[in-house]
């Protein structure tokens, strides 16, 4: 069977859309007949009736029902290529890759990315939220050409890294957690009595590095909806980023902890990128972007 052409089916979904066949011709810029001309022939190349005929306005068989949703989506694949192959003329990437760590606001990300879209309808991204030392490793292996760090990190030659916004982690417990009776921060022998959950990096970059661990006992998790479940329950204290628990705190599913140390946890977020590969225009406005509005 002959193949129908993305015009035939353009007209069919315009058709539908504005509600007659002289709508879409004044939108297509032709005539009513040439209209109907293209979807009569349209039928008769499918063997099919798409409209039902005697009716003030055009109503979709069973069939072209069926026939409309595979038109909007050849039509969608085709303004996409259209999209992308001006994209490539123009000198933007094709796909951007972006590696999150997840203590960055996942609100924050989206607010910005929306305004990415609009700025870049055509340029895909692939979004890769992991944790801690994974964004280095996403970044140097060129895996994803950004990431969003928020390891503090004597950065290696190779790596361009530009700090922006901030992080603040507080510690935090359930109310009926041993730990949250003190008024004032107990000494250091207290809290190493209790069970601390700790984030891990399944990156090994961190190793040895203490990264705000004082508990002798630890559960380690790789992602903050395990351990916030798990210290809504409360099975231990731990660090948490502020953004995470502020709904927490205020309807006291938790509370903040007195701790001697790190009471305040505070470091600024790093945007990098590898020095030999940098973002192409897209990826350079959208770094700009979260370095001045992250």
């Amino acid at each position: 069977m002959p193949t129908p052409s993305l015009d035939q089916l353009r007209v069919l979904a315009e058709v539908v859309d504005c509600g007659s066949f002289s709508a879409a011709a004044r939108r297509l810029g032709r005539t009513q007949p040439v209209i109907s001309y293209s979807i009569a022939n349209l039928e008769a190349l499918l063997g099919l009736t798409l409209f039902e005929r005697g009716k003030r306005r055009p109503i979709l068989t069973d069939s072209g029902a069926a026939v409309l949703a595979y038109a909007r989506r050849m039509c969608l694949l085709s303004d996409e290529l259209q999209a992308g192959v001006d994209n490539l003329v123009k000198g933007l990437e094709g796909e951007i890759a972006l590696a999150v760590d997840v203590l960055y606001p996942a609100e924050r990300l989206a607010e910005l990315l929306g305004r990415f879209a609009a700025e870049f309808p055509g340029v895909a991204l692939r979004i890769e939220s992991v944790p801690l030392g994974r964004v280095l490793q996403l970044v140097e292996l060129s895996t994803c050409v950004l990431g969003i760090s928020g390891l503090f990190h004597d950065w290696p030659d190779d790596i361009e890294p530009r700090d922006f916004g901030y992080l603040q982690m507080v510690p935090v417990a359930s109310p009926d957690h041993p730990l949250a009776a003190y008024a004032k921060a107990p000494p250091m022998a207290v809290l190493r009595e209790h069970l601390q959950l700790i984030l891990d990096d399944a990156s090994g970059l961190t190793h040895g590095r203490s990264l705000a661990v004082s508990g002798v006992r630890t559960w380690r998790v790789t992602d903050f909806d395990t351990k916030l479940a798990l210290l809504r329950a409360g099975i231990g204290w731990g660090h948490m980023p502020l953004h995470r628990v502020d709904d927490d705190l205020r309807q006291d599913r938790l509370v903040r902890l007195a701790v001697p140390i790190r009471q305040h946890g505070e470091q600024s977020f790093t945007l990098i990128h590898r020095v030999d590969t940098p973002p192409g225009r897209a990826g350079s406005w959208l770094a700009r972007l979260l370095v001045e509005h992250g």
